[in-house]
């Protein structure tokens, strides 16, 4: 009798330490051990498998396999495994992004007749939506679900409107909503995502402003989908709603705002927000950091930016990034490649969009052999295979160089052919400089490439004027005016000035200002011409 208090006495210290001092895998078996070596080992054969659940929640990428095949090895050695025990390990197998191995849990759980239970549904569909045929075997799943008779469960349905959406299938997870007859945020917020992520904004919408209750994954989620599709006015607007309903903001709902007013030019918004992060002591991160270089260098606030990218104590290659473009756009070369050189200098690995940022730098800086080195290093030092975007660069630079034969080599040695980025660059040269003939060729490869872009043929016809070929200017122009479908996307500026957004569009004259900018504009057109004509009789 003794005996046996002493034995239910140890069993119940192994599982005390169990649950409370193992987190680890390493700790787990550790203490498997020793129930082996005390006899205990089948009576805590649940608790460790319960207890590698935890663990995986909690694996780096180089743990996660010794902890799936130890957990299955512990599973196997259950006898008669109940419901519990399968959801267990087929969340583990989930959790370890394991989704073949979990379905087939399922599939033996079924097998040997143990019933699924309602913790079981939301696993396996989890482990589903990994799968790349997720839909056809989500829909099968959803047969189990009816089968069972666990539509009523919260849970599970929004589980399953998951599973839809992951697989593409937007109006069935809205079908499965619909059907719901309990609905919680989650549930909303499951939908919300899904029409973001199909670009069906209005619908996710609409179902924000019928919600009962929001929260700040609500906000977040539809705030990011107006800034992903442009929709950076309602963006905005629903960031003030949330400031306004003093809504706890996270990170990517910042990111999602700050974005919308980078690509509307609203700086003093992004200010607005900017001091806002400061004063509730929220810490930029990488994440954080790069959105705001992002704005304040596309806003023209090229010393605020580099005061933030400092600040940031974690810089990864995003934030790199926008830095380096942020002094690409304002021409400033040498700064660009300074930074670059500490970039790589800090061991941060380069990426195609690090060195397309240096090329435009380049380019706008006139650093033309600069951008040879790096475009020839490239995969040799760097470790970046060369894009079209690479190549339509270097076409650009070196065409507006004047190094047009240089830049018709390069395409000439391509590995691929070249796009509208890269005979368009090498035209742009060539008017330029006035090279017809490459031109000829360029604009021609142009056609093929996008028949429907306006401005070849603008580009063509301009040049046919200048060399006084009319004949060709007649045949230029007729030809665009007998296809179907050519558009020219008019050049597009805004500025913000005293809280005011200003948009002009080329060839517009709607400004209220317009007289007066043109004044502006003709007297300093007038002082540059009298600076020249002073400079030629100086020299």
């Amino acid at each position: 009798m003794r005996q046996g208090a002493q034995y239910a006495v140890m069993s119940c210290h192994l599982m005390t330490i169990l649950k409370r001092r193992c987190k680890s895998a390493a700790q787990i078996q550790q203490l498997h051990a020793q129930s082996i070596t005390r006899g205990k080992f089948f009576l805590l054969l649940r608790q460790i498998l319960h207890s590698c659940i935890l663990s995986a929640s909690r694996a780096t990428n180089d743990s996660s396999n010794s902890i799936i095949d130890y957990s299955t090895n512990i599973f196997n050695r259950i006898p008669n495994p109940s419901s519990f025990d399968y959801n267990a390990i087929i969340r583990a197998h989930t959790l370890l992004r394991s989704p073949h191995t979990a379905l087939s849990f399922l599939t033996h759980m079924r097998r040997n007749s143990v019933p699924p239970d309602s913790h079981t549904f939301p696993f396996v569909l989890k482990a589903c939506g990994m799968l790349q045929n997720s839909l056809s075997y989500g829909k099968s799943l959803h047969a189990h679900v009816l089968k069972f008779g666990f539509m009523g469960d919260v849970f599970v349905c929004n589980a399953l409107s998951c599973a839809y959406c992951r697989g593409g299938d937007v109006d069935g997870a809205y079908a499965v909503f619909e059907g719901s007859p309990v609905r919680d945020v989650v549930s909303y917020n499951v939908m919300i995502d899904g029409f973001v992520k199909a670009g069906e904004i209005d619908h996710a919408r609409e179902l924000f402003d019928e919600m009962p209750e929001r929260d700040a994954v609500s906000w977040g989620t539809l705030l990011a989908g107006y800034a992903k599709l442009n929709r950076c006015i309602e963006a905005i607007e629903l960031f003030d709603l949330m400031m306004d309903s003093r809504v706890k903001f996270d990170n990517v709902t910042l990111v999602s705002a700050l974005s919308a007013c980078s690509q509307l030019g609203k700086v003093t918004k992004g200010k607005e927000i900017h001091e806002y992060i400061e004063r509730n002591t929220i810490k930029i991160d990488a994440y954080l950091g790069t959105a705001l270089v992002d704005l304040y260098a596309k806003c023209g606030c090229l010393e605020t930016a580099k005061d933030v990218f400092k600040s940031c104590c974690e810089k990864n290659v995003s934030l790199w990034n926008a830095m380096l473009m942020g002094f690409a756009m304002h021409g400033d070369g040498i700064s660009l490649l300074q930074y670059f050189s500490r970039m790589v200098e800090e061991g941060i690995r380069p990426d195609g969009v690090t060195i397309l940022g240096v090329l435009v730098g380049c380019s706008h800086s006139g650093l033309t052999n600069e951008a040879r080195r790096i475009f020839a290093n490239m995969q040799s030092v760097y470790g970046v295979q060369r894009e079209l975007k690479h190549y339509g660069c270097m076409a650009d630079l070196l065409a507006r160089a004047g190094l047009i034969n240089e830049a018709m080599e390069m395409i000439e040695k391509m590995p691929m052919g070249g796009d509208v980025f890269v005979w368009g660059g090498l035209l742009g040269g060539c008017k330029i400089h006035g090279n017809l003939e490459v031109a000829e060729e360029a604009a021609n490869k142009v056609m093929q490439v996008k028949p429907e872009d306006g401005g070849v043929y603008s580009v063509l016809a301009h040049m046919y004027a200048n060399s006084q070929r009319w004949d060709d200017l007649v045949k230029v122009r007729r030809l665009r005016d007998c296809r179907w479908g050519i558009r020219k996307s008019a050049g597009c500026s805004l500025i913000e000035l005293d809280g005011v957004m200003h948009e002009f569009v080329s060839g517009d004259c709607l400004h209220p200002y317009t007289e007066e900018i043109c004044f502006v504009l003709n007297g300093l057109e007038l002082q540059q011409s009298e600076v020249f004509s002073w400079q030629q009789i100086l020299h």
